[in-house]
């Protein structure tokens, strides 16, 4: 009963202050200050302020809002871990069949990394030639090897 006078006299000084405003000739602010000054006597008149105050003094009540907040910790939690590492399991799984199935258009196999290697066939110990067109992008091509790109 309180929380509905109270909200009926904030409605009233606020259309109130509002006449006052449109009288200055500031109409838009005065439109703008009668719908703020309406917002309560339309939550007393829909039921809202009652149930605020029931939910107010409801210990269930609180715990629910408990339980939601305790919901919204973990799901931000979750989020969180998602981001750092990288996407949900099945993003990963994805990423690492892209990585090997990973084949150059002419390639007859799996390219970098795929491939065993031994020692005498890496490009490192290869003896390089002169002059040819390939050797510009060899060193490149070995520093990447290198890194597993």
């Amino acid at each position: 009963m309180i929380a509905e006078t109270v909200c009926s006299a904030v409605t009233a000084a606020g259309l109130g202050i509002a006449a006052v405003t449109a009288y200055r000739k500031r109409f838009l602010a005065a439109t703008r200050i009668a719908a703020y000054s309406l917002l309560p006597l339309g939550l007393v008149m829909t039921g809202v302020v009652d149930w605020l105050a029931d939910t107010a003094f409801s210990p269930t009540a609180w715990a629910g809002f408990g339980v939601l907040g305790l919901s919204w910790v973990l799901f931000s939690t979750t989020r969180a871990v998602e981001r750092r590492r990288g996407g949900t399991r099945k993003e990963r799984r994805a990423a690492r069949g892209a990585q090997r199935e990973a084949v150059a258009p002419t390639a007859s196999a799996p390219s970098l990394g795929q491939v065993s290697r031994t020692p005498a066939t890496r490009p490192a110990d290869k003896p390089r030639a002169t002059g040819s067109a390939g050797d510009d992008f060899s060193d490149i091509e070995a520093i990447l090897k290198k890194h597993g790109i």
